[in-house]
């Protein structure tokens, strides 16, 4: 696979990162138990990873994917403002986005999980391959 993998993330960004991934919130936390050890239909996500000044909650490389777990601090109209603005940069670079409430994920996971299996893209190759 010949996609960027971080799109030039700075240091800085790196560095928050491994900051935020010791300190899930507890939607994050339900969700990531789904995800993690390719255990969500073989597909391999990251949590917390750097792309470009963004540090996605959770990324799937193969699917150019993105999940987004938003707390209500997302409902102010500037929070709202910039998560528009960095989807569409996101998208720029062919990744898409997908946003979920911690009410969704906490409340209603088989739908979130469901939503997120139709925005993957199947794995071609029979074997896994490292990302």
């Amino acid at each position: 696979m010949n996609l960027p993998f971080h799109h030039d993330a700075h240091q800085k960004t790196f560095e928050n990162a491994r900051f935020l991934k010791k300190v899930l919130t507890p939607a994050e936390e339900i969700l990531w138990k789904e995800l993690r050890g390719r255990r969500f239909k073989g597909h391999k996500f990251r949590r917390q990873h750097p792309i470009k000044s963004f540090i996605a909650d959770f990324y799937c490389h193969a699917s150019q994917l993105i999940l987004e777990i938003d707390g209500g601090y997302h409902n102010s109209e500037t929070s709202r403002k910039y998560d528009e603005d960095r989807t569409k940069e996101l998208n720029v670079l062919g990744i898409r986005v997908i946003r979920f409430s911690n009410d969704q994920v906490s409340n209603h996971l088989g739908k979130v999980l469901d939503e997120i299996g139709r925005n993957l893209i199947p794995d071609p190759s029979p074997m896994r391959r490292r990302e």
